[in-house]
């Protein structure tokens, strides 16, 4: 495959068709880039250039055609001849569940005979299932909109498809009987990979009720839920009001166990409902933002009950916070700039763009952002962080400085008032501003408002806010978490990781939430390892158990009992010899 010229950039024209196209696979099939085993088909050699290195910089794996690596993606741009006859290969032998995308991305003209592949089926709006081929090839057309159509059942029976790491906990919670009568609360973004959480719950034995946010309720996810018997505390037109009250609701069915996002069940509860806390096994919370104030109650001696931080699972962080918000924020973004009049809309392309917190969201931010073309700075005020973002090769700068001269602004800290009026004040006209995962008021659109600021909105999600002693910004969803509020969230294997870090902390909630101490309390780390393992097996790749000793697949500590599987820790010692701890590097110590 030819690569670009690292000695020029990509001409913006074709270096905006690629990320188009590349964002338009991402939204329609909600999936990740990253990881992902790619092969182009045809073309142009400097679009297919441009193309590779837009997504193997985004993380994805090019398979050569030569050695017969088994591909997920077809990329095809050239002729419908080359496509079939590639679709052919890569079909030919192809292990049953694995899922092949073959995506149409001819430029100019189709480069996919839909016709020759023989009645369609609608997988998911924008997804086409080719079951004449197999029930494992689903086509995506980049010059095709995805059907107007909700379509939730179809979007939760895709989402679970790639959910196997989930699965195969849950299958083994399901097994071992575990959760037989416990009550659990999910508090989560109300989308189809929740659904899938939520229906695995029930089927492996426990009691489910859901809430969520209206910002980030999906009304056609909510009544697939309860069709299939699942009560669901939620809408997306609730007031706040409303939405206390739904809360509260799910609450009074006295759930033994809350999985949390973002922690404002797991307070609500501390605050109305203290009576409930001697009956509640604990919770698992699965943000940064969300852990700090649990934190800090307890600091104070007030945390009721304890609290598994599944945000610092490293199977979560180092993937969900880094590859899924940092992919799902930015493909969000500028779908949505995207779709503004062209009498509005900011050419971002090749721009310059501002990251704000080189936390491990910030990291992600950053790194797609760079894929994607932009010249990034990043603002970060723990100078360690700072330092990181330098060695990582991009530039660094205050923020009210770097602002000055970017496109786009993109917070990533979760902390409140980080993007100030002072912040704003100092925006280049009609610069992008927009929040990744975040808290409330990350944006001081408050304090702005207060200080004289105009809100018009100008398109879907979109509104001009105007400083009267300052610039005019382009404020996306009002500050709010921009890939949740404005997309479906985080890719779906993204998910399956967290969510199965979720699983693993209902385990240890149910086996032994009443001997953990009443506070913030780590996720077992045998989670972790046996969590990756079974990932590593579903991206076709193993890891060496510690001691370098290869596991055959399908044995329990990478196949679907991996969770079952003995902690994994250092490397065992001889059992006749303890270790030798005493120096060499001074001769023999005996």
């Amino acid at each position: 495959m030819p690569r670009a010229d690292p000695t020029t950039r990509a001409d913006p024209a074709t270096l905006h068709w690629a990320s188009t196209a590349v964002r338009h696979v991402a939204r329609v099939t909600n999936m990740l880039v990253a990881a992902r085993r790619f092969r182009i088909v045809g073309g142009d050699r400097r679009e297919a250039a441009v193309l590779h290195d837009l997504l193997t910089g985004l993380g994805a794996r090019p398979a050569d055609a030569a050695d017969g690596t088994a591909v997920d993606q077809l990329w095809c741009l050239g002729t419908p001849d080359e496509s079939t006859a590639a679709v052919e290969t890569a079909t030919t032998g192809r292990a049953q569940g694995a899922t092949l995308l073959v995506v149409d991305a001819g430029r100019h003209v189709p480069a996919v005979d839909e016709d020759a592949a023989g009645p369609t089926t609608l997988a998911r709006p924008g997804v086409l299932g080719v079951p004449m081929l197999s029930d494992d090839v689903f086509l995506v057309s980049t010059g095709r909109d995805a059907e107007d159509d909700p379509a939730a059942a179809a979007r939760i029976r895709w989402a679970r498809r790639s959910m196997p790491v989930s699965r195969a906990v849950a299958d083994e919670l399901r097994q071992d009987g575990l959760l037989r009568g416990t009550r659990i609360g999910v508090s989560l973004f109300l989308e189809p990979k929740t659904a899938v959480l939520s229906l695995l719950l029930r089927d492996a034995g426990a009691e489910v009720v859901v809430y969520a946010h209206a910002d980030e309720t999906d009304d056609a996810v909510a009544a697939v839920l309860r069709a299939a018997g699942v009560p669901v505390h939620a809408s997306s037109t609730a007031t706040v009001a409303e939405q206390r009250a739904l809360a509260l609701a799910m609450l009074d069915t006295r759930p033994h166990v809350l999985v949390d996002d973002g922690s404002h069940v797991v307070r609500l509860v501390h605050q109305e409902r203290p009576d409930l806390l001697p009956t509640m096994l604990g919770a698992a919370e699965e943000t940064t933002s969300g852990l700090r104030p649990l934190r800090v109650l307890a600091a104070r001696g007030q945390l009721g009950i304890p609290v598994v931080a599944v945000n610092d699972a490293r199977t979560k962080t180092f993937f969900d916070n880094r590859y899924g918000t940092g992919q799902s924020t930015v493909f969000a973004t500028l779908d949505l700039v995207d779709a503004l009049d062209p009498a509005v809309r900011p050419d971002l392309t090749g721009g310059a763009a501002v990251v704000a917190g080189f936390g491990h969201v910030g990291e992600g931010v950053a790194l797609v952002l760079r894929a994607l073309g932009f010249r990034v700075t990043v603002a970060e005020t723990d100078p360690v962080r700072a330092l990181q973002a330098l060695f990582a090769g991009y530039a660094v700068a205050p923020l009210t400085e770097a602002v000055r001269a970017a496109d786009l602004v993109v917070s990533a800290t979760g902390v409140p008032d980080t993007v100030s009026v002072a912040v704003l004040r100092a925006c280049a006209p009609d610069a992008v501003v927009s929040v990744a995962g975040g808290v409330d008021q990350e944006v001081a659109v408050d304090e702005a408002v207060a200080a004289g600021a105009v809100r018009t909105p100008v398109g879907r999600k979109v509104e001009r806010l105007a400083l009267p002693d300052g610039p005019a910004v382009l404020l996306l969803d009002g500050g709010g978490c921009i890939n949740i509020t404005a997309a479906e969230g985080n890719p779906i294997e993204i998910m399956d990781l967290s969510f199965a870090a979720q699983l693993g902390a209902v385990r240890m909630l149910v086996e032994r939430g009443d001997e953990l101490d009443r506070a913030v309390v780590p996720i077992d780390p045998a989670v972790d390892e046996a969590t990756a393992r079974v990932a590593l097996a579903v991206f076709g790749a193993v890891a060496a158990p510690p001691g370098g000793t290869a596991v055959p697949s399908g044995s329990r500590t990478d196949g679907p009992g991996a969770l079952a599987a003995r902690p994994v820790g250092l490397a065992a010692q001889p059992v006749d010899r303890e270790p030798d701890v005493r120096t060499r590097r001074f001769g023999d110590p005996t």
